[in-house]
């Protein structure tokens, strides 16, 4: 690392030589060979990034991830190795969950190892699930910890670290999440670093404006992964070039709308993941669109065009209606981790939205109809987890207008990439209309770059594909 971690957030994408190889990994070889095993694929890409983070001559080596290209299985590897060769190792994430998800991924996939969770000292620090593991030391200070293989923690527990390390190595999880002011933070505790992270998800979150910072060397709000390239341009970068979670109906989609400059390939093929119902369609609209989606992937319930509150009655209620007969039918998941089919029960059902009020009320139409289990959040909440199939509510559904918020091309990624076999969108029709008559009106900036694709592009992406899958909505 630089002892400067705050600067430009400059794109990624298409930076260094690995693309070329991301590109042959995820679509034709060259003279129209058939594209490498998914499998091979992937391994090609791990071992390239394990040899550059056990051996390489670089002090950083960055990992861009699709969604559900194995991230978390990639760092649990990492750690394993790293530990392996006697060099201390420390592991920040963003969240407590994210961390509590690392600890217990560790020491079941390795139960001799030591590993250390760092945690605050709040009444319930953790998750209880780390209690079975015998070899998971859980503290508040880091001295407590001190001597063990792998010490895991959120990046803003590790900023109040005092008088320990420096640790040899460090991994940083979900790094596109993490600001380079919380960089900074904990920069001076490790020597080494490797950084994995999804570059098409939600930038990092700030409470206050940043708009004075933009396009200087230490604007605090720019990504840790971009900022840490901008001062660094020469650290590898590699790309996991398989999506293990999307289905081959989504893969291409998802890849052509959000990483057009980093594409990636589904892990299955087509027909090997099937949705089906035990029950028979009853002919309605949201039968009509669950049949669409199972046997497509996609599915668009269409509400007429309309300018309504944010919490839209009807469209909530068209979420709930959908959730509730997917629930009722009895969905049945095939696909490639079993030989028999797995029933879709209401905690493999996810609900995505732009808003909380919108989240909430979606619960409560969802408990007066009966239905619970189901995960009902924001985008933000639902970045890294995974379900059999999501109901997505569009951000642009019932708006007079487009404001950057519901055009960031990370909350629509997020939402249209948390499924393993269908999503189904609901969203009222005059969105494409709306995207052509709000042209972007954000200023021009010195010296930051232009994220491709922008909001307008993305959605129009998306929108020209589920064109192809509507079922207009009749109550």
């Amino acid at each position: 690392m630089t002892d400067t971690a705050t600067g430009t957030a400059a794109d990624t994408a298409g930076r260094t030589a690995t693309d070329a190889s991301a590109r042959t990994a995820t679509g034709p070889a060259a003279g129209g060979a058939p594209a490498p095993d998914p499998g091979a694929a992937a391994a090609a890409a791990t071992g390239a990034i394990l040899r550059d983070t056990l051996s390489g001559a670089h002090r950083g080596v960055v990992v861009d991830s699709p969604p559900g290209a194995g991230k978390t299985t990639l760092v649990v590897r990492a750690a394993r190795e790293l530990a392996a060769t006697g060099r201390p190792l420390m592991i920040v994430a963003q969240t407590n969950a994210q961390v509590d998800d690392l600890v217990d991924r560790l020491a079941t996939a390795d139960p001799e190892l030591p590993v250390g969770r760092l945690h605050s000292s709040e009444a319930q620090p953790y998750d209880p699930v780390l209690d079975r593991h015998p070899s998971v030391v859980k503290s508040a200070k880091a001295a407590d910890l001190a001597g063990l293989d792998v010490v895991v923690s959120t990046a803003a527990k590790w900023a109040h670290v005092r008088g320990a390390g420096p640790w040899e190595q460090a991994i940083v999880d979900e790094a596109y999440q993490m600001r380079s002011d919380a960089l900074l933070a904990v920069a001076g505790l490790f020597e080494r670093a490797l950084f994995v992270g999804d570059p098409g998800q939600l930038d990092p979150f700030s409470q206050v404006a940043a708009e004075q910072w933009a396009g200087l060397s230490y604007d605090p709000s720019a990504s840790a992964v971009t900022t840490l390239l901008a001062h660094n341009p020469d650290l590898p970068v590699h790309r996991l070039p398989v999506s293990w979670r999307l289905p081959a109906s989504a893969a291409p989609l998802v890849s052509r709308a959000f990483y057009p400059y980093t594409p990636f390939r589904s892990g299955t093929g087509e027909g090997e993941r099937r949705l089906e119902f035990s029950a028979p369609p009853d002919g309605s609209s949201v039968d009509r669109v669950l049949d669409e989606a199972a046997s497509s992937g996609w599915g668009l319930l269409e509400l007429p065009a309309r300018h309504t509150p944010r919490t839209d009655p009807e469209a909530v209620a068209a979420v709930a209606a959908v959730v509730r007969r997917l629930l009722e039918r009895g969905g049945m998941a095939f696909g490639e981790r079993s030989p028999q089919p797995a029933p879709v029960t209401a905690d493999r059902v996810a609900v995505g939205t732009a808003h909380r009020d919108q989240a909430a009320a979606v619960r409560a139409a969802l408990a007066s109809l009966g239905v619970t289990g189901v995960t009902v959040d924001t985008a933000n909440r639902l970045q890294g987890r995974e379900f059999d199939v999501t109901v997505v509510l569009h951000p642009l559904s019932g708006r007079p207008d487009a404001t950057a918020f519901h055009l960031e091309t990370g909350r629509l990624c997020v939402l249209a990439s948390r499924h393993r076999h269908a999503c189904v969108v609901v969203c009222r029709a005059g969105v494409a209309e709306l995207l052509d008559e709000h042209p972007s009106a954000e200023p021009v900036q010195l010296g930051v770059e232009v994220k491709f694709p922008d909001g307008w592009e993305a959605n129009h992406a998306v929108l020209d594909h589920l064109a192809g899958h509507t079922v207009p909505w009749r109550p």
